[in-house]
């Protein structure tokens, strides 16, 4: 075997070692996750705020259901300059479904409001990061 081709084969072994690896603390990671998640005082807390935002969202609806018709004609009438301004914000769990014009949050102080794909109005604080 020449030099080229055992070092093409440590390279290889090398690569697969590193993926046997990444595979392995990515399955722990998510077993870690799983059990903290399922812990009864995680799951009391995610309740209690999922609850909240369910709450605010309704106190707030009669104001802020003006920006839901307005989104939902803007996707109806394939209105990208209207859905360009919207915000950015991201929920944890329902993605970018914030209806308010961006920059809400400092100009007007408002908390992101929108509605998921269950119907009911939520309101939030604060971005979930773009890679969850």
């Amino acid at each position: 075997m020449s030099a080229s081709d055992q070092e093409a084969a440590e390279q290889r072994v090398q690569g697969a070692v590193r993926q046997h690896a990444r595979t392995r603390a990515f399955a722990q990671a998510e077993d870690v996750i799983s059990t903290v998640l399922s812990d009864p005082g995680v799951r009391e807390a995610r309740e209690r705020v999922e609850a909240a935002e369910t709450e605010l969202g309704l106190e707030l609806c009669a104001r802020l259901q003006p920006f839901q018709d307005r989104y939902d004609q803007a996707v109806v009438e394939g209105d990208a300059n209207g859905l360009a301004g919207l915000c950015g914000g991201k929920h944890g769990r329902w993605g970018r479904i914030c209806v308010l014009p961006g920059g809400h949050e400092t100009s007007v102080e408002e908390p992101h409001w929108g509605r998921p794909s269950e119907g009911q109005p939520i309101a939030w604080v604060g971005s979930a990061p773009d890679d969850w």
